[in-house]
């Protein structure tokens, strides 16, 4: 199969900076579709895989999994796209199919799920490239549908912070009434908090900073709380249907557990590498419980764009040249952007 060579911008070795570098994508095959991408979202885990964070990880690397794009080129059996509809890839590019967890269309537990990038394709021996690049190839199966009325740069983080965010949410029936707490209000905080609003949810937002109280309200929040404050652990006790944990730090674990009402689940979206410790009792007199929840599988990550575009949802962003890379990962390591930083591939065609 001739091959496709693309432009792209990788990390050599671990926590090197990333420079330009021409990978080569697969041709279409007769169920693949050749994706121009347009724009391309820095997830934090951007920063971990280059970092080298990850053991096995494969160099040289090039990242992202929140792309957009328009397809270009379509298999002789492709039927779910045409060439010029825009269309998105997440955190993976395909799984086994056949076993329990693809057949209930669940493809993120998949033991056999590629990931989009620092992978290796079916062949076992080719790596995976992300959407730092000028074009992808996937399979149709795996290639979302960007409806009508999404901003395509705005829709491009919700290929990974939307969808992390929302299945937790449908998981545990946020319904209109819910109370539900959210810790962090970062990239995937953001999206938390205008999901649970949208879902008709009471949101509260812990923060360690004051400076996020403006946009917390803005973003649909009904109460901002400080959670570096004690008190806020005693007046809100025993409140909370459902709280997500954005942050990716330590937390006090039993505090939050405290404000969970009976059946009440504390899920964690980010967490922190080291291993923590709480109390059971708390757990037991509740029936309340500590869980964990990843992306979403193809058809819940369309189900959630389509609820973007039905109730004009999408992620606050700052467009990026691929050539400011460097600047953009140091500033989101500084916590310096509200709320995601998306690449505008166009720019790997500037000088």
């Amino acid at each position: 199969m001739t091959a496709i060579s693309a432009k792209a911008y990788a990390a050599l070795q671990p926590a090197a900076a990333l420079v330009p570098y021409t990978i080569e994508r697969r041709s279409p095959g007769a169920h693949d579709v050749l994706i121009k991408i347009l724009f391309c979202g820095i997830c934090h885990t951007d920063l971990s895989q280059t970092g080298g964070e990850y053991p096995g990880s494969i160099f040289p690397m090039v990242p992202g999994h929140e792309i957009v794009g328009r397809v270009a080129e379509i298999g002789s059996d492709v039927t779910k796209y045409s060439v010029g509809d825009l269309v998105g890839i997440g955190c993976f590019v395909d799984s086994c199919r056949i076993c329990r967890e693809c057949l209930a269309g669940e493809e993120q537990f998949c033991d056999g799920m590629i990931v989009t990038y620092n992978g290796l394709e079916r062949d076992g021996e080719t790596p995976t490239y992300g959407g730092y690049s000028s074009h992808v190839t996937v399979d149709e199966q795996y290639v979302l549908r960007i409806p009508v009325g999404l901003e395509p740069a705005s829709a491009a983080p919700l290929l990974c912070a939307g969808i992390t965010t929302y299945s937790p949410l449908k998981h545990w029936k946020v319904s209109p009434g819910s109370k539900v707490g959210v810790v962090g209000l970062g990239g995937l905080g953001h999206m938390a908090v205008k999901f649970a609003a949208a879902m008709g949810a009471e949101v509260t937002v812990f923060s360690t900073s004051s400076g996020k109280e403006a946009d917390a309200f803005r973003l649909g929040a009904a109460a901002f709380v400080l959670s570096k404050d004690p008190e806020t652990f005693v007046r809100l006790a025993g409140r909370f249907d459902l709280i997500l944990n954005t942050v990716s730090v330590t937390i006090p674990y039993d505090s939050y557990i405290g404000l969970l009402a009976r059946d009440g689940a504390l899920v964690l979206l980010g967490v922190a590498m080291e291993p923590v410790q709480l109390m059971g009792f708390q757990l037991i007199t509740r029936r309340r419980k500590v869980a964990g929840s990843p992306i979403g599988g193809i058809r819940e990550t369309q189900e959630m764009l389509d609820f973007c575009a039905e109730k004009g949802l999408a992620s606050d962003i700052e467009i990026v040249p691929v050539q400011q890379l460097d600047s953009a990962y140091k500033r989101v390591l500084n916590g310096d952007v509200r709320y995601r930083f998306v690449i505008d591939m166009a720019s790997l065609d500037q000088a």
